[in-house]
């Protein structure tokens, strides 16, 4: 299956080799789909949207495979079962059908990679149940997630005084915060407590430390932090978790119905992350770096010291700092990996650029590369410290609820 970027149609080399890696190594319609999804929302602005994508096609695979086989509690469908149909069928066809509805304009390259899954599967009754059931389990999907106020119109309010100029291009995605979740009660299930006070010591020390570390000129950041912060930006950190996990899937030969249980159960709680993030960085609007340091003489702290041409390494991203997103996917991806692989401080990883193949960042475990997207927020000079910390508090509170709460075995 070729992948393809969604503006212009070209390839993209990092997400062709893993597709051509997972091709080799095992036949699964499960790892098949995620690459083809991974290429499609390759160049959507904004993770947000890429992550909901992700979790809808998924979720329509693996609701779709446990109508037929029954494995896993499904998490939308309730059709009857369908023991006699095929589950690569349903599974291709309901992946399919959520990504021709959200990339119209791709369709020729979904079709063929659709009439490659459906190419392997013989003719007959069960195929032909199959497609049938995707179609209706994709529907099920689709319909549920409506409503789910991820396309509600942008109301963001600019925080000015009446005649004062402040910079003018909107934050992303801001309607994320008010959007419906995964399994999860509500956005606001899990949110954290406020940012530290501007007088407390603890928002010095951490001022300090990305001041320090963070800026475009420090002296500080050490030549393999850099690299790590150049490696990472923005692009590399989503591709990595889906990677690591056709990776140990791969390793483990899971089953159809314990793959589709996988990647549906780490790509609704890293949706989720989305939405539980944004509702907290909108609730508190909390300063980025940029803004701080160069108004840290206004802080009401002593101990913060203001420079006023400063700027972060990594560009800073449009919506507020508190929490760390990148810190609540890279917890939330290890627990439910861990979940199902066991402690994954054993398990080398190599991470691998989605735009140049041969760039590349080995691990000794994928903990070590969890532990590497959280501290190059701060070398990069986006986020404080203590955003770190309370990020990975919240992201294991949705990795345990999401756990504990969807995709059980059947009973």
């Amino acid at each position: 299956m070729n992948s393809i970027s969604k503006r212009t149609g070209t390839l993209l080399p990092g997400i062709v080799a893993a597709a051509l890696s997972v091709a080799a190594a095992r036949a699964d319609v499960v790892t098949d789909w995620n690459v083809t999804t991974n290429a499609l929302v390759a160049n959507d602005v904004g993770n947000n949207p890429k992550l909901r994508t992700l979790a809808m096609v998924h979720v329509a695979m693996s609701d779709a495979i446990n109508t037929v086989q029954n494995r896993y509690a499904r998490v939308i469908a309730t059709l009857p079962a369908a023991p006699s149909a095929s589950a690569e069928a349903a599974a291709a066809t309901a992946a399919r059908q959520i990504l021709t509805e959200i990339y119209p304009k791709q369709k020729v390259k979904i079709e063929e990679a659709y009439a490659a899954s459906l190419k392997a599967i013989p003719d007959g009754p069960a195929k032909t149940e199959g497609i049938k059931l995707g179609m209706e389990v994709a529907a099920a999907v689709q319909a549920d997630r409506a409503n789910d106020g991820t396309n509600a119109p942008d109301t963001y309010r600019p925080h000015a005084a009446p005649g004062a100029y402040v910079p003018t291009a909107p934050p992303l995605w801001e309607q994320y915060a008010r959007a419906k979740p995964w399994v999860l009660k509500s956005a606001d299930q899990f949110r954290p407590g406020p940012p530290p006070a501007l007088s407390s010591p603890e928002w010095a020390r951490d001022y300090d430390e990305v001041k320090s570390l963070g800026g475009t000129k420090s002296t500080a950041r050490t030549p393999e932090q850099t690299e790590a912060v150049k490696f990472w930006e923005n692009i590399n950190f989503g591709p990595s978790w889906q990677a690591a996990a056709r990776e140990l899937s791969m390793k483990k030969e899971m089953s159809l119905a314990e793959c589709a249980r996988l990647f549906a159960l780490l790509n609704m709680s890293l949706a989720n992350a989305y939405i539980v993030n944004w509702d907290a960085k909108y609730t508190y609007n909390f300063w980025r770096p940029v803004t701080a340091i160069r108004n840290g003489d206004q802080d009401g702290n002593d101990a913060t010291e203001r420079d006023a041409g400063w700027t972060s390494f990594n560009p800073t991203p449009m919506h507020p700092e508190y929490p760390s997103q990148a810190t609540i996917n890279a917890t939330i991806a290890t627990a439910v990996l861990e979940s199902v692989f066991g402690p994954v401080k054993a398990i080398p990883f190599t991470a691998t650029d989605v735009r140049d193949s041969k760039r590349t960042r080995q691990f000794a475990s994928v903990a070590d590369m969890a532990e590497e997207h959280k501290n190059v927020r701060v070398w990069g000079g986006v986020h404080y410290r203590f955003a770190i910390r309370t990020s990975e508090d919240v992201g294991r509170k949705v990795a345990a609820y999401m756990i504990e709460n969807t995709l059980k075995p059947a009973r």
